[in-house]
């Protein structure tokens, strides 16, 4: 009966002291009060560049040089062959599909784009005309 007690007694002075931290005023590790609300990015536009952005490193996927926020991609559709696929491209003077997304990860040559490379924006990507949030001194290779 006494360790039953005990316990109670230590579970009323723990929930005690919780209580009373909960009722402390909540601050962020910067020291900003919680219920101040950040403000809202600025919106950056997607830099339209004719003849593609430059690469900074070899073997790096090409950048988009124009927006693609809104074109669908899905098991179905993908617009980006619109432009770019092998039956397409020539006529839209864009650039095609590298043969690269031609082949399996054995090597096995495809007629089709492989699965693997299909679902563009995973290495391809817009660029924003916005300053490097962090200042470096990264050179590409020229």
């Amino acid at each position: 009966m006494k360790k039953t007690a005990k316990l109670i007694v230590a579970a009323m002075s723990v929930l005690l002291c919780s209580a009373s931290a909960l009722s402390a005023e909540v601050k962020s590790l910067r020291g900003d009060d919680i219920a101040t609300k950040a403000k809202a990015p600025e919106r950056m536009e997607v830099m339209n560049v004719k003849g593609g952005i430059e690469r900074s490193y070899k073997l790096q996927p090409p950048m988009v040089p124009h927006e693609v926020e809104k074109y669908e991609i899905n098991l179905k559709v993908n617009a980006c062959l619109s432009c770019h696929g092998e039956t397409t491209y020539q006529e839209k003077q864009a650039p095609k599909v590298g043969e690269s997304h031609y082949a399996t990860r054995d090597g096995k040559v495809l007629e089709h784009i492989s699965s693997r490379r299909y679902f563009c924006t995973q290495c391809h990507a817009s660029q924003m005309g916005a300053d490097p949030l962090v200042q470096n001194n990264f050179q590409g290779a020229k």
